[in-house]
């Protein structure tokens, strides 16, 4: 799916690549212009975008009415964004979304491993479970802080 190098290269070099491998692995997509549209238990059918344009275009109509997920790491697009214009296209660029989507799950694993009081085996999948959702022990992880 996404080779060593990229890992290496994009990757928050804070979490240990076979972390990166496994979430990636687990819940990306091989495709950087892919986008999910959620709406409660529903998926919504998109047309696949094209282009990086018509993706960042097709992320804006649906931020802020769905769940949006975007890219190789399926990133939660719309994340602390107030107006759908700021949306940046490195959201679809391979590396930028690693570079975000990695940051983004490290701080999620951090939250995880902080309750485990260790990073234990189970703490990835708690946390690759907690990225497709949001929520880990009944809170919203994105908006929780980063316990460092």
């Amino acid at each position: 799916m996404i080779d060593a190098t990229t890992i290496h290269q994009c990757a928050d070099p804070g979490l240990k690549p076979a972390i990166v491998e496994r979430f990636i692995r687990t819940v990306g997509s091989p495709d950087p212009l892919a986008v999910t549209v959620r709406t409660g238990n529903r998926v919504i059918l998109v047309t696949p975008p094209k282009t990086p344009d018509d993706a960042v275009e097709l992320v804006r109509h649906y931020v802020g009415q769905a769940m949006v997920r975007v890219g190789v790491t399926q990133y939660p697009a719309g994340l602390g964004i107030t107006d759908v214009s700021a949306l940046k296209p490195d959201v679809v660029d391979a590396c930028a979304n690693i570079r975000m989507g990695t940051a983004l799950f490290g701080k999620v694993y951090r939250i995880v491993t902080k309750w485990y009081g260790a990073q234990v085996d189970e703490a990835c999948g708690d946390a690759i479970d907690a990225w497709k959702t949001g929520y880990f022990e009944g809170k919203y992880v994105f908006d929780e802080p980063d316990p460092g």
